[in-house]
């Protein structure tokens, strides 16, 4: 004899868990009246929904950036989902803020290690299966990264689109006003290093071949090509390497002359830079 489900036991169970309400009423009249196995049918339901998306797109969601009370570290982490209704969704921004908030209490060393993290009494990873069950799209954590330095910023650019973090050598006067500053740079400059010790020798040979491939088309002399090209690379790591960017607040000094400028000897030790589906 099946139990009869009222709208208010219906009503209790989306509640609890979120999910819709025909499958809440459809849960508990498959699991008779009982509440915990109700939820495990709605869980199972969402392992079920999350495996047959394993090969959809989610590009869409949220990059959440934040820095502990301190000052002494900092992550950055990117939720996503299928839409861009999704990712403006209250309840979705939210939830992406709570596992940036456990991201930034544990400071896990990988995006594994912070899926095996508890989230409301079970593993984020358990809890993402379970958003891609209730929300009905493909609900993942894709990137996650961790700044740690004398003083870190943490920036959040274009309403979730893109997280910075900088890593600044000391903690001085009006440094949240200018680690701002070049978060914003570095948002919207996106360099490759903070200087060019950072650029990887893979990078530096390509630009100084294609410089000299250049050079040789435009019919200028070959031993001439390599101090062209040489010149040509040190406009590349003036353009892509954060310290020696042109400020883009004040075009007369870069980002090393500005910081020098907020106090003697101030410098960037480490930044990231997350952007969403990127």
């Amino acid at each position: 004899m099946s139990v009869k489900i009222s709208a208010s036991d219906v009503n209790k169970l989306r509640q609890q868990t979120g999910a819709g309400m025909m499958d809440c009423k459809k849960a508990l009249v498959e699991s008779n009246g009982d509440f915990e196995a109700a939820i495990d049918y709605l869980r199972k339901k969402g392992a079920k929904v999350a495996a047959s998306r394993q090969d959809r797109d989610s590009n869409e969601g949220v990059v959440i950036a934040k820095a502990t009370a301190d000052g002494k570290s900092g992550i950055v982490v990117e939720v996503n989902c299928e839409t861009d209704f999704v990712a403006k969704n209250a309840d979705f921004v939210a939830f992406a803020e709570k596992i940036a908030d456990i991201a930034l209490q544990n400071n896990p060393a990988s995006v594994e290690e912070l899926k095996a993290l508890e989230l409301d009494g079970k593993k984020i990873g358990d809890a993402l299966i379970e958003q891609t069950g209730v929300i009905g799209e493909k609900i993942d954590v894709s990137k996650y990264e961790t700044v740690s330095a004398e003083k870190v910023v943490a920036y959040i650019h274009g309403n979730y689109r893109l997280g910075v973090l900088v890593g600044l050598s000391a903690n001085v006067a009006g440094i949240d006003e200018a680690g701002k500053d070049v978060a914003m740079q570095i948002a919207a400059m996106n360099p490759v290093a903070i200087d060019k010790d950072g650029v990887d020798q893979e990078i530096v040979d390509r630009e100084i071949a294609i410089a000299k491939e250049q050079i040789i088309a435009e019919g200028k002399p070959a031993e001439m090509a390599e101090k062209i090209a040489q010149g040509k690379l040190n406009k590349f790591f003036k353009d892509t390497t954060l310290l020696n960017q042109e400020f883009v607040k004040d075009s007369s000094k870069n980002i090393a002359q500005f910081l020098d400028s907020v106090s003697k000897g101030l410098t960037v030790n480490a930044f990231k830079r997350v952007q969403l589906g990127a």
